[in-house]
């Protein structure tokens, strides 16, 4: 017993000693600039001009999805579009007309995007029709997000990742989407609205 509980208090020791050397030295510094990153995310944003959107991306995460590969939405059964077994939120949903910066965060299981697309009157998000592919007519797109760690367009941001873009909205109604091969359809997709 004495022996065990001598062990226990020289490990005790041992770790606060290396603690307090490894902070005098700087090795807790970091070298790199500040950036933002959200709780639990692998890499954050760099300080974003304009107005900052934030943009989470959420999952049921593989073998929940029904597809063939286990990580493809099954598209067009009955009901499926009101299921939102996928979903963009975007904070603040209103924003005033000029830069803004989005800032994405995956904190699904699977890689996504988010494309800006503009709405057109009448048109409300999550209706627009979505082709055998499963996804959407990119036509417009006033930005993407799609690289994980970084700025623009790359493969799609992955699980934990963060990814962001800057564009330049005039007074109206965006859709966010995510275009992925049935994703959309799954839900995926946040209404932005721009205010003069």
């Amino acid at each position: 017993m004495r022996v065990a509980l001598a062990g226990a208090v020289a490990a005790l020791v041992l770790g606060i000693a290396t603690t307090v050397l490894l902070a005098a030295t700087g090795a807790f510094r970091s070298t790199e600039p500040a950036t933002w990153r959200a709780p639990g995310a692998r890499c954050g944003a760099p300080a974003l001009p304009g107005l900052v959107v934030d943009v989470t991306a959420v999952d049921m995460g593989p073998g929940m999805m029904g597809g063939p590969d286990g990580r493809t939405p099954m598209s067009g059964g009955p009901g499926w579009q009101g299921m939102r077994m996928m979903r963009l939120v975007a904070h603040p949903g209103t924003v005033a007309a000029g830069t803004v910066s989005l800032r994405v965060l995956n904190r699904g299981a699977l890689t996504h995007e988010v494309v800006v697309l503009p709405l057109q009157a009448g048109q409300s998000a999550g209706e627009r029709p979505a082709g055998p592919d499963g996804r959407v007519d990119e036509a417009g797109s006033l930005g993407e997000v799609s690289r994980s760690c970084g700025a623009g367009a790359g493969d799609g941001i992955t699980s934990g990742a963060t990814g962001w873009t800057t564009v330049t909205l005039q007074p109206g109604r965006y859709e966010l989407v995510c275009n992925f091969p049935g994703h959309y359809t799954a839900g995926m997709y946040a209404e932005l609205d721009v205010t003069s």
